[in-house]
C-alpha cells in the first residue's frame, strides 16, 4: 500500500509525426488495445485518454493526433487538438523515429517539433527514439547523444514501442514530473473515454485495414443508436447502429462493395472486435452515407466532436 508520500500522478501528452508509433506505444504501456493501430498514416484523429497505474505512480496519457502540414481544415482541427493537449500535460513525451541513413533519427522533424510546438509551451520533455531495433547499440548512443546536445530533453532514451524494448523505463524518466500525490482515477479505469468512442475508432480501424487509397482518409464514423440491453436481458445483444460517413457516391459504392460484401466483410470484423472489447455480445448495424467535402466544412466537423 503507497502513501501519499511516494505516490505520484499527473498528464503526459504523447506527440510526434504520423506513423511515429505513439498509439502502439499507448497500448504497450497499458498491455491493452486501447489506440487503434495501422500501417496507414493519420490513424489517431483525436485525443485518445489511457490510465497507467503501478503501485507508486498514475500517469494519464494522452495519445495525439501525428504533427503534419495540413491539407484541409480536418487536419487543422487535428492539430488544434494536439496543441490543447500540450496545455493540459505536465510532461511531453515526444517520439521520434528512429531511420536507417546518415541521421539516424528524423532530424528535420525534431528540430521543428522542438523549435514550433515544444519551446512554446515549456513543459518538460522526455524524448523517446523509437523504433531503435532499426539501430546498433552504438547507432542508439549516437542517436541519443545528438539529441540530448542538440535539444537538450529532461530525458532522452530508446525503445521499440512494437517489440516492449526499454518501455518500462519511460515510466521511470516520467515519474519525476508528476506533480500530484494521489491518484486522480480508480485502479480498474483504463480511460476516461466512452464505450461509444471505441466503439466508433474500431470501425475505424477496420476501415484503414479493408480499403486502400483515399477510402480511409474520407470516412468518418458517427455512431447513431448504442443500446445497452444484454447486462438486462441475457438473451439479448447490445444493440449498435453506425453511419459511415464518405465524401462522395463513388466512394459510397466502394464501401459497399459488389452485393454488400465489403460492408459485410468489415461488419464482422469490426463486430469481433468489439464484442472482444466490451465483453458482451453485440449486434451491429452500419450504414453508409455522403456527406460531400465533410472534411472541409466547420460545421460538419463540429458535429462529429472536432
Amino acid at each position: 500500500m503507497t502513501t501519499p508520500q511516494t505516490f505520484c500522478c499527473g498528464y503526459a501528452a504523447i506527440v510526434g509525426p504520423p506513423n511515429a508509433g505513439k498509439s502502439t506505444l499507448l497500448n504497450r504501456l497499458l498491455d491493452q488495445k486501447l489506440s487503434i493501430v495501422t500501417p496507414k498514416s493519420q490513424t489517431t484523429r483525436k485525443k485518445i485518454t489511457g490510465i497507467y497505474h503501478n503501485e507508486e505512480c498514475q500517469v494519464i496519457f494522452l495519445d495525439t493526433p501525428g504533427i503534419m502540414d495540413p491539407a484541409h481544415l480536418l487536419h487543422e482541427a487535428m492539430l488544434h487538438t494536439t496543441r490543447e493537449t500540450l496545455r493540459e500535460a505536465d510532461v511531453v513525451v515526444a517520439l521520434i523515429p528512429a531511420v536507417r541513413n546518415d541521421e539516424l533519427f528524423d532530424r528535420e522533424f525534431a528540430a521543428h517539433l522542438f523549435e514550433e510546438w515544444l519551446q512554446k509551451e515549456k513543459k518538460p520533455v522526455v524524448i523517446v527514439l523509437n523504433k531503435c531495433d532499426m539501430l546498433s547499440k552504438q547507432e542508439q548512443k549516437e542517436a541519443l547523444r545528438a539529441i540530448s546536445e542538440t535539444w537538450k530533453p529532461e530525458k532522452a532514451l530508446a525503445v521499440s514501442a512494437l517489440h516492449g524494448t526499454r518501455v518500462d523505463r519511460l515510466v521511470e524518466a516520467l515519474k519525476p514530473y508528476l506533480p500530484m500525490d494521489v491518484p486522480l482515477y480508480p485502479e480498474e479505469m483504463l480511460s476516461t473515454a466512452p464505450e461509444r468512442f471505441f466503439v466508433s475508432e474500431i470501425i475505424r480501424e477496420k476501415i484503414f485495414l479493408q480499403y486502400g487509397k483515399e477510402i480511409p482518409y474520407s470516412t468518418e464514423v458517427v455512431i447513431d443508436e448504442f443500446r445497452e440491453q444484454h447486462e438486462e436481458d441475457p438473451s439479448q445483444k447490445d444493440l449498435i447502429r453506425c453511419s459511415i460517413v464518405v465524401e462522395r457516391e463513388t466512394q459510397k459504392h466502394i464501401i459497399i462493395g459488389r452485393k454488400g460484401s465489403a460492408l459485410k466483410k468489415l461488419g464482422r470484423a469490426a463486430r469481433e472486435d468489439m464484442e472482444e472489447f466490451l465483453g458482451r455480445p453485440v449486434f451491429l448495424e452500419l450504414f453508409v452515407k455522403v456527406r460531400p467535402n465533410w472534411r472541409k466544412k466547420k460545421g460538419l466537423l463540429k458535429s462529429y466532436g472536432y
